[in-house]
């Protein structure tokens, strides 16, 4: 059975994030196949594990969204990686060590969200469909672990499902950083994707803003 937060913490900290995924989206002429390398998130992020990073980063902007309602986003104290906080235990962000169900549910969420965010920019092609299976190969997953994403890959993108599995609205930020940290950001697809992301989340724009500047804060992109 696949870890989902191994997996998360492997995509997460291998530069996947922006090699790996960013290749999904853009195919042979993406950094998957090219000397760009991947992103990674901060050491301490990292350290908590796949699905507690992603939570404490949403946590955090979330709590600078909460704090600074009225205050110029300039104005509000950058989180760094060494001021990251986890998420509490059993919150909204993140179901309690006893839930395994519930954890490895958000896992598989995030991960779903991170392959739908990358693959913004169109449908692969047969070429880069196995240049992208190759890929994954060279990642170093664990046998389950890359059948579970091989098999994720081979699924249809259910933007309707992904946004359906925002149970709360921590949730709901959860999966748009997943999604932000999945892809840079350079062409008017992702970023067209990205919005319509929050929007049916119903992420007010404020909270977006903070779960983008996160993102940078942690990847510097």
């Amino acid at each position: 059975m696949a870890d989902m937060n191994k997996l998360l913490g492997q995509l997460l900290g291998s530069g996947a994030a922006g090699g790996f995924a960013g290749g999904l989206a853009g195919g042979l002429t993406s950094s998957l196949l090219t000397s760009k390398s991947g992103r990674k998130i901060g050491t301490k992020a990292l350290k908590m594990g796949g699905i507690a990073a992603v939570g404490a980063l949403a946590y955090a902007a979330y709590q600078r969204y909460s704090t600074g309602k009225g205050v110029a986003p300039d104005a509000l104290p950058k989180t760094s990686d060494a001021a990251l906080s986890p998420a509490p235990e059993g919150s909204a962000f993140m179901p309690p060590k006893s839930d395994t169900a519930g954890r490895e549910a958000l896992g598989l969420i995030l991960v779903r969200a991170m392959i739908a965010a990358a693959r913004a920019d169109g449908r692969l092609d047969a070429q880069e469909s196995q240049a992208i299976f190759q890929r994954i190969e060279s990642l170093g997953l664990d046998p389950s672990d890359q059948a579970l994403l091989v098999a994720e890959m081979g699924r249809p993108v259910d933007v309707d499902a992904i946004v359906n599995s925002a149970a709360s609205p921590e949730v709901a930020a959860e999966i748009y950083l997943a999604s932000r940290l999945a892809i840079d950001v350079d062409t008017p697809a992702e970023k067209s994707y990205l919005a319509m992301l929050a929007a049916r989340l119903q992420l007010p724009p404020e909270l977006v803003t903070e779960l983008n500047r996160q993102v940078e804060s942690q990847i510097g992109t």
